[in-house]
Parts: C-alpha cells; sequence; structure tokens
C-alpha cells in the first residue's frame, strides 16, 4: 500500500522555523497563503469542496495566532483558527480529492489549530505556555520545558480468513449500511501488536494468528494517528461485543462489490485509511 502522502512537497523547515524573526518575514512573503481553520475542523475551500481556498496574510504576525504549516516550493502556508469567510469543507471530504501536498497541507494545519485550542496551559504547572517555532512547540517558563503536539495513535485492522475473504464491521450510531475494517486506540504502555490482538477479541471475538504492518495516516480529529495492519484471524465463528460493534460479515471481493453497487453496503470515505485499506484488498494488493 502507498504510503500517505508520499511525494508531498511539503517543507516543515525544522530548523529554520526556530528563529522567530524568519517566520515573521515569511508571514510578510508576497506568495504567502493562510487557510482557516473553523471550530468543526474544517478549512477554508472552493464552493465545490474539493480545493483549498487560501488567502493573504493580513495585519501583523502574531505567533500565538499564526501558524506556520511549512513551505511549498519557497510559498509558506500558515494556519489560523478562524471561522472563514466563504465556503469551508472537512478534511473527510477534502483529502479524498486533494493533491498530496495540498492534503499534507490542510492536514498539518487542522491539527496545528487543534493542539493549540485544547492545550494552551502547562499540563504540570497549569501555566500558561508560549508559542514557539511558528506553532509547533509551546514554551512553560515556570517548568522551563517544551510542550509539543500530542498524538493519540490507534491501530486499525483489514482481518483476512484463510479464503482470504475480508472482515468488515458496523459500528454503533452509523447509518444502517455502512461497513468499515475494525480499529481502536492503543492503551497506556500497550504495543500496537498487543493493541492490535486485544481490540480485534474485544469487538469481533476472533484471535489472530499473524498480522503485518501496512501502512499509517494522521486523523487530526482531534490528534490521531491510525496505523494500519493486516492480520489473519483463526477461525471465522464472530462474536462481536454488541456495544461498539453491532454486527460483521466475512466478505469475497465480488460479495462486497454486488452488495456496495446494490446500495446495501456502504464504504469508508475515499479520504481515509480504512478506504486504502480496503481497495488494497479489493484489488488483490494485500497479504499477510
Amino acid at each position: 500500500m502507498e504510503p500517505w502522502v508520499s511525494h508531498s512537497r511539503l517543507d516543515r523547515v525544522l530548523d529554520a522555523r526556530l528563529d522567530e524573526a524568519w517566520v515573521r518575514d515569511l508571514w510578510e512573503h508576497p506568495g504567502a497563503k493562510v487557510l482557516g481553520i473553523d471550530d468543526r475542523s474544517n478549512v477554508s475551500s472552493d464552493p465545490t469542496g474539493h480545493e483549498l481556498r487560501s488567502i493573504a496574510p493580513g495585519g501583523d504576525y502574531h505567533p500565538a495566532h499564526h501558524y506556520l504549516v511549512g513551505t511549498v516550493e519557497g510559498e509558506p502556508w500558515f494556519a489560523v483558527a478562524a471561522t472563514p469567510e466563504g465556503p469551508s469543507a472537512s478534511l473527510r471530504q477534502l483529502g479524498g480529492v486533494l493533491p498530496e501536498t495540498e492534503a499534507d497541507v490542510a492536514t498539518t494545519a487542522v491539527a496545528l489549530v487543534n493542539w493549540h485550542r485544547v492545550a494552551p496551559y502547562c499540563g504540570q504547572c497549569g501555566t500558561h505556555t508560549q508559542v514557539r517555532e511558528g506553532g509547533h512547540m509551546r514554551w512553560c517558563a515556570t517548568c522551563e520545558r517544551q510542550r509539543f503536539p500530542r498524538t493519540d495513535p490507534a491501530v486499525i485492522v483489514a482481518i483476512l480468513d484463510d479464503a482470504d475473504r475480508l472482515l468488515l464491521g458496523h459500528h454503533a450510531g452509523w447509518e444502517p449500511t455502512r461497513v468499515s475494517i475494525l480499529a481502536g486506540f492503543v492503551e497506556a504502555g500497550e504495543s500496537l501488536e498487543a493493541a492490535v490482538h486485544r481490540e480485534i477479541r474485544e469487538e469481533s471475538g476472533l484471535e489472530l494468528s499473524s498480522l503485518r504492518y501496512v501502512g499509517s495516516q494522521p486523523w487530526p480529529f482531534p490528534r490521531s494517528l491510525m496505523l494500519g495492519f493486516v492480520a489473519r484471524a483463526v477461525g471465522t465463528d464472530i462474536a462481536v461485543d454488541g456495544a461498539e460493534i453491532e454486527w460483521a460479515n466475512f466478505y469475497t471481493p465480488d460479495e462486497l462489490e454486488t452488495q456496495v453497487e446494490a446500495g446495501e453496503l456502504t464504504l469508508p470515505m475515499r479520504s481515509s485509511i480504512a478506504s486504502r485499506i480496503i481497495s488494497a484488498w479489493r484489488e488483490g494488493r494485500l497479504t499477510v
């Protein structure tokens, strides 16, 4: 499976952004672009929701509010927490249609804005922290410590039986036809592999004989990193938990195609790693 935005041209300017004067100068760059991120994590877009809609920087640069995403071929992109004037769209909508570089820019912009919204204070002493490094770090003057964005790891797993059928489950609260592969958060002190075995056992009752890592995707809702695996099930006796997963079944590619075309099943949105993993299986590119 292809890595997430493997051909992105976004340069996160790791060393240069340490210099606040340099970041401030970028705000005045004639090619600088600003994306507005609203309180629902929607991004300023064109009316169709298929393209990013940036504006030129206005007013003076303020490090506490203007976050440097990075540069693309020398032109800077910034993110601000603001309700965009005009149309906006969610990453779920944009992620499936944007070119890789723009998808990388938008995802990073949302992740930065979401972090600053929820973590302005030091988690140890409660001091209001200072934004530094163009928005990629906050500094606690009391503790004299750096604070970085938190990422919550989650595993998402394609489970295959001995006939290479794929397990798809229906989550409580979803529309009736929607299905996806199973996922869950990694607990404190838990390895990714242990999380895979635990989550699949809890949600489907299945044990696994083998598993393999296949790829990852940032998912800033608000701050997850989805880590994809493919695994082999021991047997096919499914026993869903009934609370989180209401039902689940194994499908062949032909069975899935028929039910999707008939409107009986709805697959994950194209912007998600779940969609990429399912597509790899349907095309015969997913092995364990």
